[in-house]
């Protein structure tokens, strides 16, 4: 187990024997590193937290602290990181806020330097978080979502699988699986590009996925009225994906088409 000389590990710490563990890291004692984890210097991992197997946790990179609210009240609450997820240069991952809440990134994910992820986010497998991206607390993320640069995402919103949130966006509603959004929540789109670069969607459930998004945002029609019509069309899982997501509970309402036609694309 190549610990550096000027880590600081607790000993009651459990880190596996194949862990590289670099120059002054603090690594305290409630913490749990897997197998071919590298901590590189400066990183921090704190709480009650767990790496997963082949994770890599940069710099300055901090981990499992304690969340950024005032509700917290001191009780044991734990971070989780998904095996082989990149944790880049300065970025912060914090612990759940309630006595034994979680805060949770999946497996495969990529967080970029100087991004956040708040208290008791929960991210799925493959998420990419850009650099200084900000998740508040209890956010919710889908699979392979890929979060730009700079954008800001309010408490407790939701954002679907394949989701593309672009650079500067402030998100401040739920966001349906396969949609693109950009400025102040707007949905623009399908992002077509990246169900197709995926290699899990046929062309026919792409085509689903776009002609739901005019329905819902396109048409004119009430959303309400719009998400009715769509129970009876649905066909194949991107649909049935949207339907699921928009009539689930939301504490943020589901996000709107874009404001202008200037914004507004169904383009590949």
């Amino acid at each position: 187990m190549p610990i550096h000389p000027t880590a600081i590990v607790d000993s009651n710490a459990q880190v596996a024997e194949s862990a590289d563990i670099g120059p002054h890291a603090v690594i305290e004692e409630n913490v749990k590193i897997g197998e071919n984890v590298k901590v590189y210097p400066n990183a921090f991992i704190s709480g009650w937290t767990e790496i997963g197997d082949d994770c890599e946790i940069h710099p300055g990179a901090v981990i499992g602290h304690i969340p950024q609210d005032f509700h917290f009240t001191g009780g044991r609450s734990y971070c989780r990181i998904g095996p082989r997820t990149i944790i880049r240069e300065f970025a912060s991952i914090h612990r759940g806020t309630q006595p034994e809440s979680w805060t949770l990134v999946g497996e495969d994910c990529f967080i970029l330097g100087y991004a956040h992820v708040g208290h008791n986010c929960d991210l799925g497998r493959g998420v990419k978080v850009y650099n200084c991206a900000a998740l508040s607390g209890h956010v919710t993320v889908g699979d392979h979502v890929i979060v730009s640069g700079y954008s800001l995402t309010h408490p407790f919103v939701r954002i679907g699988d394949h989701v593309l949130v672009a650079g500067g966006t402030r998100l401040t509603k739920d966001v349906p699986p396969y949609m693109m959004v950009v400025h102040e929540s707007e949905c623009v789109g399908i992002n077509t590009i990246g169900l197709r670069r995926s290699g899990r969607f046929t062309d026919e459930e792409i085509k689903e996925a776009k002609d739901t998004y005019r329905l819902l945002f396109r048409s004119g029609r009430m959303f309400r009225e719009a998400a009715e019509e769509l129970r009876t069309r649905a066909k194949t899982k991107t649909g049935r994906a949207i339907l699921e997501f928009i009539s689930a509970d939301s504490k943020r309402g589901i996000i709107g088409g874009a404001k202008t036609t200037d914004h507004a694309t169904e383009s590949d």
